[in-house]
């Protein structure tokens, strides 16, 4: 009885440390720290690469293989993307959608910035979020809000 005891233990234990580590992996948020990345077909550069991305693109990391991290993008797009060029020390947002304006504060009756409006896949770092308004900095250091429907966060 004992040993079959100790085995179910065993078993509990292994399946629930497999199972909370594909469930931490998969709800991982992560952003692209360098100026440009490449995204992979597979882990590895002998894969081929299927888009470039700039720095502050969100991502949702789904696993790990060894240096390489699989991400879905905001149109729940799988790549792969070599680790270090990650990071999960701030949020980062991007556009959704084409011709989106970007405000110099959190509401519409503040003025539009001047290098808005901007299209999707435009990506930026998260500052903060002031209920539906989300403050934003690009990748050259300029500083904008918008509104929190427009963009997908990570």
């Amino acid at each position: 009885m004992l040993k079959i005891k100790s085995s179910f233990l065993l078993f509990l234990l292994l399946f629930t440390s497999i199972f909370w580590g594909i469930a931490t992996a998969s709800s991982e948020a992560l952003c692209i720290k360098n100026e440009r990345a490449n995204l992979r077909k597979g882990p590895g550069t002998d894969h081929e690469k299927l888009w470039e991305v700039f720095k502050y693109m969100p991502f949702k990391q789904l696993g790990v293989k060894g240096a390489w991290k699989r991400i879905q993008d905001v149109d729940g797009d799988i790549y792969w993307v070599h680790a270090p060029l990650t990071t999960q020390k701030y949020k980062c947002a991007v556009i959704k959608n084409n011709k989106t304006n970007l405000r110099s504060g959190p509401g519409t009756k503040f003025p539009i910035v001047p290098w808005a409006p901007v299209d999707k896949f435009f990506s930026m770092k998260v500052l903060k979020i002031e209920k539906d308004w989300v403050h934003v900095e690009d990748s050259t250091g300029d500083k904008a809000w918008i509104f929190r429907p427009l963009v997908w966060i990570q």
